[in-house]
């Protein structure tokens, strides 16, 4: 009997808690999104699972290094959170990944992806109203940006003990972009203006395309050089896929590299999502916030596309401001989505990613301003 409750006493029934049970659900529901309803499955799989594995008690999957004892494995992954590795690297994918010939074919589209970056400030001035201190209301705000390792970043470096929530809240909305964006959209623009059809873009040449990265990685460079680490990664990722020359790279970044980053980050994210972390009025303030964020976002997006199609004549589908949010590319797909709603003939995405990948840079930069000012 002593062998059979020392076994017993071995297992983590013996130390699991309601909040573990609950976080446990949590992921497991995260997983249920991700494979029945096909929100962001490459980040909901493994941050539910992650979920799974480091709400149970005596893995020790997350726990730090002990004199005498090595740390869990999943604390070491983790590190490239902490230290904000892997953001840059994912970056660096993404740019391998990006199209900015809509973009340069269209600069107008850049002050779209600007206007957009607005929810981050409003959430900003939110979250402290609601008590948060200056850095951890930028670290809160910058989920407005639709970008996840944007706010791993800057949570990393202005608040880093709200980097489990803010990472889950922000990979969370962004996979819900295709439900929080449409209401918002309907209701700052009329069938008309939604009907609206665009002309095409006008070709790229290749010189653009390899000018392109270097010009703005110099530009941000020079200008804010805090703003770098993301921005500078995700030019030379363009740079690469553009320049025709180092094709192998190019498919390696776009494929496996990123893949096995997001795969780290993801998984590590979720296991760091603890119940003593999670139930508690802060991460309820942070879902709030960040559900803000994403609202002002994008009306601020769209509202900037209706002063555009008024100062153009209409010749611009409010919709596409939308997109400005840096949600690639599933917020051009929701313009694309209700523009067909409104016009059969309609065809905006190719429109809709230029202010889709500048607010990609957009919500790099003021990631970099706010770390620049808040330092």
């Amino acid at each position: 009997m002593s062998t059979l409750s020392d076994l017993l006493g071995s297992t983590a029934f013996a130390s699991l808690t309601p909040g573990h049970l609950a976080m446990v659900a949590i992921g497991i529901f995260l997983i249920y999104l991700g494979i029945a309803r096909r929100y962001e499955p490459l980040l909901l799989l493994p941050i539910g699972f992650g979920m799974v594995l480091g709400n149970i008690p005596a893995a020790g999957l997350m726990a730090p290094p002990a004199p005498g004892a090595p740390g869990g494995v999943l604390w070491y992954l983790f590190q490239g959170v902490k230290l904000a590795i892997y953001p840059p690297l994912i970056f660096l994918g993404i740019g391998a990944m990006t199209d900015f010939r809509p973009l340069i074919a269209n600069p107008m589209t850049m002050l779209l992806g600007a206007a957009a970056q607005f929810g981050i400030f409003g959430a900003l001035v939110g979250a402290m109203v609601l008590g948060f201190d200056l850095p951890e209301a930028a670290a809160i705000g910058i989920i407005g940006g639709a970008d996840g390792p944007t706010a791993i970043f800057l949570t990393t470096k202005l608040a880093p003990h709200l980097l489990g929530p803010v990472a889950v809240a922000a990979y969370s909305y962004i996979a819900l972009v295709p439900i929080i964006q449409p209401p918002v959209m309907r209701l700052l623009t009329s069938p008309r203006e939604r009907a609206i059809e665009m002309r095409q873009l006008r070709p790229v040449g290749r010189a653009e395309r390899i000018v392109f990265p270097i010009a703005v990685g110099l530009v941000v460079g020079l200008v804010l050089p805090s703003a770098l680490p993301l921005v500078g990664m995700l030019m030379l990722g363009n740079l690469l896929r553009e320049a025709g020359v180092v094709e192998r790279l190019s498919r390696t970044l776009q494929n496996q590299f990123i893949d096995v980053v997001t795969i780290f980050l993801a998984l590590t994210i979720g296991a760091s999502a603890s119940a003593e972390t999670f139930f508690t009025w802060q991460f309820l303030g942070i879902l709030l916030m960040g559900l803000l964020a994403f609202i002002l976002s994008t009306a601020a997006g769209v509202l900037g596309g209706k002063l555009m199609c008024r100062l153009t004549g209409g010749r611009i589908n409010p919709l596409i401001g939308a997109a400005g949010v840096s949600a690639v590319p599933a917020a051009a797909r929701v313009a694309q989505k209700l523009g067909v709603e409104a016009n059969p003939r309609n065809f905006l995405l190719m429109h809709a990613m230029g202010p889709n990948v500048a607010g990609v840079i957009g919500s790099a930069v003021a990631a970099g301003l706010l770390w620049a000012l808040l330092r």
